[in-house]
């Protein structure tokens, strides 16, 4: 096979294309940027473009397949190249549906929870010793990429909502046709593309009806919308699983779990990962793995990159961070921390990063998100207003949508990190929650700072 990659240097597509050069194809590609670490790890394979730019000369009667990344335009020289030849030209996840049409199919959608879920059973699969390929957006231990393709019999996606290219504005998760699908929950989220809560709900009924026949559906029964979107659409030609928290209990910061008569200590925690871990059951459940198998083997998973990610502690004092930004993630996630350690302080920061939480219209979605933190700061940046093209957001609509009392609003890296210097830390967990970088600030110095 000869597949060219445009916009090559994606996060995503760079991965896709070392996997298919590893499984032996011919891969080519082109992009007018690309940044670490896709620049090194598309050298190390001999896939790194000699020129920055696009080439629509690259694009021959050979060619197989050509794959678009999302950052291509609709004008760009080598898809106008492709389509003139009649080259089949595909989205990221298309093209993962061509190279998985002949496997079983496990599909992670929701608004919330994907990677972990996804993760949990990548973790449980590969302590079993079976053979799958994967697709998760997150960095995971003992995996060296975030994208693996090859002739194994079983593959695990991450069902992403987001548009699937420039030229395909449906979500990627509408192009896998799982066999074996998961819906963690439904929140709001890019207001961007789905400017209605109607039009994003309309998402995942599509979602549900693209099962294939004779699958299974494996759903949060404790999320109502999710609940109530499923009665309403029942199909009866897939089975369903409901699925809430499993019998657990918690004891000096840690907590053990059951199920079917099976005991495990975590190495995670909170009530969003102990319902993400019973989904990813159900899921490995349906692959053939036995409850004993998954119970020791989930014990050792110590969670994706980001989500409640373990950055410094002591005796006394621990630092998290989270990729947390969307309302209920940043409730969910405030909640765990809470829950874990319910005697220590807590002091959460959230750093507004994405469109949707930039928005003013959307500020009210996050009322109450913060309420169980017993110091609370938000953090947001002109810059990344600017990069966004949105207008000024005022502090008095952040403090009247989040209705926390004594919520601290900082517009200013260097007064947040002040702020966050000023507090005391022992006998207190720090909890900071963004998919941003605080504008450049060394967050992990600060973090092992306060431990020491």
């Amino acid at each position: 096979m000869r597949v060219h990659f445009i916009a090559i240097g994606g996060s995503v597509m760079h991965q896709l294309a070392l996997a298919l050069h590893r499984k032996g194809y011919q891969v080519t590609g082109s992009d007018d940027e690309i940044f670490e670490p896709a620049l090194s790890n598309l050298q190390q394979e001999g896939l790194l473009p000699k020129a920055i730019g696009w080439f629509p000369e690259k694009i021959t009667p050979e060619t197989d397949a050509v794959i678009l990344g999302m950052h291509a335009k609709q004008d760009n020289p080598e898809l106008l190249k492709a389509k003139e030849l009649g080259i089949p030209v595909y989205s990221f996840p298309e093209y993962i549906y061509q190279e998985s049409r002949n496997k079983t199919r496990i599909v992670v959608g929701g608004s919330h929870g994907k990677t972990t879920t996804t993760a949990m059973i990548m973790h449980v699969l590969r302590k079993a010793q079976r053979n799958f390929d994967y697709l998760v957006g997150a960095r995971l231990e003992g995996f060296s990429q975030s994208v693996n393709i090859t002739d194994a019999p079983l593959i695990v996606c991450e069902g992403d909502e987001y548009p699937a290219s420039v030229i395909e504005k449906r979500p990627k998760f509408h192009f896998l046709f799982p066999h074996i699908a998961i819906l963690t929950g439904i929140a709001w989220d890019h207001i961007n593309v789905f400017p209605t809560f109607d039009f994003y709900l309309e998402q995942f009924v599509i979602f549900i009806n693209k099962i294939e026949p004779g699958g299974i559906l494996i759903y949060n029964e404790t999320d109502e919308v999710l609940a109530k979107l499923v009665a309403e659409h029942k199909r009866d030609d897939i089975r369903y699983q409901p699925y809430g928290l499993p019998q657990h209990v918690i004891n000096k910061g840690k907590t053990t779990i059951t199920l079917e008569g099976h005991t495990g200590v975590l190495s995670v925690f909170g009530n969003h990962n102990l319902l993400n871990l019973h989904a990813a059951w159900y899921a490995c459940k349906e692959s053939g793995i036995d409850v004993a198998v998954f119970v020791d083997a989930i014990s050792s998973f110590t969670g994706a990159a980001k989500r409640l990610e373990l950055l410094a502690s002591n005796n006394e004092t621990t630092v998290y961070r989270d990729f947390a930004h969307a309302p209920s993630k940043v409730r969910a996630t405030i909640d765990a921390v809470k829950q874990q350690y319910p005697d220590r302080k807590l002091i959460a920061v959230l750093e507004l990063h994405t469109y949707s939480s930039l928005n003013e219209q959307f500020m009210q979605e996050y009322k109450g998100a913060m309420e169980q933190a017993d110091e609370a700061a938000v953090f947001y940046s002109g810059h990344a207003l600017a990069l966004k093209r949105l207008p000024e957001l005022p502090a008095e609509k952040v403090y009247a949508g989040f209705a926390k009392e004594g919520l601290q609003v900082f517009t200013h890296a260097q007064d947040l990190l002040q702020w966050l210097q000023l507090r005391t830390y022992p006998n207190s967990n720090l909890l900071l929650m963004s998919s941003g970088n605080y504008d450049g600030t060394d967050m992990l110095t600060f973090a092992k700072s306060v431990t020491q």
